[in-house]
């Protein structure tokens, strides 16, 4: 591991390390208690105040299509938002803890780069799955749309509150992100076909991803994951960033290129 990476006060190399090992061999790692809950809290209220009303941009549940969504906008639930976007630039708390050093130090340690920079193209939300009218993600990998030299990005995932199966917390596939799946295995959106037995047997594997408030979960861009509804009575709140290199440079003219990285 390079020298020149960021090291927080909160862990030791040791640790550091050991944690890098299970991300490089599962595809994820789970950082409990990694933000208070007093942080979590005020970040949260202040989410729920761009709730109601809404206020963009904002991406709504009608229109991903996904298992569950409603139809359109003007059907039933078609004003359900399921995610508000541009997260890095309109809320300030958000931005101390994205690129932060305590965050950088885990990214630097599980992408073994001293150089990290934040993508303003992917992610960069905070996921608002409401209940009622939230929907299924099947199963896929993020990088499936994503265009970058190398297919080495990892996405943080801050729970605000409590994410359980009830509720849609996400789950992974451990492993995934070394392996390679046949054009064949995936639907024409690049979601893994259930009705196959192979993809069957994988599925057999998966985790949920159960998280408290404050909790942060990283995952390659490579590992499948997936989540379910939320049947509960409130809202779920995450916010997600995503993580590249330095050296690993958006393709010139895709949507990965629309927005400059930032450094941390």
């Amino acid at each position: 591991m390079s020298n020149a990476r960021p090291v927080s006060e909160r862990w030791t190399r040791a640790e550091l390390a050991a944690g890098a090992r299970v991300f490089v061999e599962q595809g994820y790692l789970v950082l409990p208690g990694f933000c208070a809950p007093a942080f979590c809290d005020a970040l949260a209220a202040e989410v729920r105040g761009a709730l109601d009303p809404v206020l963009g941009p904002a991406e709504y549940e009608a229109d991903v299509g996904y298992p569950g969504a409603p139809r359109d906008r003007d059907a039933p639930g078609g004003d359900t938002p399921r995610r508000l976007l541009h997260a890095y630039s309109r809320f300030a708390a958000l931005r101390t803890f994205a690129t932060g050093p305590d965050l950088g130090a885990w990214l630097a340690a599980v992408m073994d780069t001293g150089d990290v920079c934040l993508s303003q193209c992917h992610h960069n939300c905070v996921m608002t799955k409401a209940p009622g009218f939230s929907s299924v993600t099947l199963w896929h990998q993020d990088v499936r749309y994503w265009s970058f030299a190398r297919p080495e990005l990892v996405s943080v995932w801050l729970a605000l509150g409590p994410e359980t199966a009830e509720n849609g917390a996400l789950a992974v596939i451990p492993g995934t992100h070394r392996m390679t799946f046949a054009p064949e295995r995936l639907d024409e959106a690049k979601f893994l076909r259930s009705d196959l037995e192979e993809n069957q047997d994988l599925i057999a594997t998966a985790r949920t991803v159960e998280l408290a408030g404050g909790d942060v979960l990283l995952f390659h861009c490579r590992t499948l994951h997936a989540a379910g509804r939320n049947t509960t009575g409130a809202v779920k709140l995450s916010a997600v960033f995503t993580y590249h290199a330095a050296d690993n440079l958006p393709l010139a003219g895709s949507r990965s290129a629309r927005y400059p990285g930032i450094p941390l």
